[in-house]
């Protein structure tokens, strides 16, 4: 698996799924527990949602259970296929972000389970983007699709776009799940994320701290601004955001 950068700031493993707000947000893998310890125990005040994150490379898994947990999501980890499915079954997340290549089972079994026995909709991050695994992740119907090497800054927003389409399209299991293309972010969208606004919003509420009707409020001014339709200022916010990650 590809490492990601991870953050100074982490003093330990064992406090990496610990939100801003009141009460656990994580579990077992990450910290070297068990499926059932202390795992989305208790929901953070404020939650944003609950995300199942599993990645076998125990870096990688810190620091995007860690982002997130920072971000305001109540965040579920495992560092492989059947622990994830376990917890899956015991905390129904409203999300999974699943590695592909792990021992045992694979990202592509754990969803599979996740779709058809339990009706939690999915994304993938993972370092691998040839052909099959494109078709294969499409064939699943992946929401998204997250090509390493990504930072949190880059993985957050898309998460939070994919939660804003969840709560558009009403209760998660009721989503269609459509394949999709690669994007200059790393992000393999989805049909349903085929839409740049989404994506843009959630870069917005994550780089400002903003809910999402501000965010929204704050992307149609600056389309007002410049003239420009919402998607089109959509697209060139984008852009600018890669262009920033290219250069930093």
């Amino acid at each position: 698996m590809s490492t990601m950068s991870t953050m100074s700031s982490m003093s330990s493993m064992s406090s990496i799924a610990q939100p801003p707000q009141p009460g656990r947000a994580g579990t077992g893998a990450g910290t070297g527990g068990s499926a059932g310890e202390g795992a989305g125990a208790t929901q953070p005040v404020h939650s944003r949602g609950r995300i199942l994150v599993v990645d076998d490379d125990r870096l990688v898994l810190a620091t995007v259970t860690h982002g997130l947990a920072q971000a305001g999501y109540e965040v579920i980890d495992a560092d492989n296929g059947d622990e994830a499915i376990l917890l899956a079954r015991e905390h129904r997340p409203q999300l999974a972000l699943l590695d592909i290549r792990m021992e045992g089972k694979s990202g592509f079994d754990v969803a599979e389970t996740l779709r058809d026995a339990y009706g939690i909709p999915f994304m993938f991050l993972s370092a691998f983007a040839d052909e099959a695994t494109l078709t294969t992740v499409q064939s699943l119907g992946a929401l998204a699709y997250l090509v390493k090497p990504l930072d949190v800054g880059q993985i957050v927003p898309a998460v939070e776009a994919v939660f804003s389409r969840l709560r558009e399209g009403g209760p998660a299991g009721a989503l269609p799940l459509t394949g999709g293309v690669a994007t200059g972010l790393g992000v393999v969208p989805t049909t349903a994320m085929a839409d740049p606004v989404p994506l843009a919003v959630g870069v917005l509420m994550h780089r400002h701290s903003l809910v999402r009707a501000d965010a929204l409020q704050r992307l149609q001014r600056l389309a007002g601004e410049q003239k420009l339709s919402l998607p089109a200022q959509a697209e060139r916010l984008l852009a600018a955001v890669e262009e920033l990650a290219r250069s930093a």
